[in-house]
């Protein structure tokens, strides 16, 4: 199976920064799309940044000009720079990839991380 591995969620004041990273394992012909989600208290799960297939990026409007989204592909890594964070940013953060299992099926698999906790404080 595929596994994303999460870090770099914190507490931090407003105005700070935190870089998330996630890291995709497992055996896989290749990903097709990845990036970051956030569920708040309260509410639904809502995209963040991620790379579609074609290397269209997509951003919530929220985020835009706050937040950088890159990646590596020939280490299957992305990374989300989040700078000027607020506390409406405050929620648990979750990779999501999805993924190409090998070269004989065309069929796409989505995998989610466990979440990682990002916290601002006033």
């Amino acid at each position: 199976q595929v596994q994303l591995v999460e870090s770099g969620g914190g507490l931090v004041q407003a105005g700070g920064s935190l870089r998330l990273s996630c890291a995709a394992s497992g055996r896989f012909f290749s990903i097709n799309a990845m990036g970051w989600y956030r569920q708040a208290p309260g509410k639904q799960r809502e995209l963040v940044a991620r790379f579609t297939s074609g290397d269209v990026t997509n951003y919530v409007d929220s985020v835009k000009g706050r937040f950088t989204i890159s990646r590596d592909n020939a280490k299957n890594t992305v990374h989300l720079q989040m700078n000027s964070l607020q506390p409406e940013d405050t929620a648990v953060y979750y990779c999501n990839a999805q993924v190409r299992l090998d070269s004989a099926r065309m069929n796409v698999f989505q995998y989610w991380g466990q979440g990682t906790q990002v916290t601002v404080s006033s």
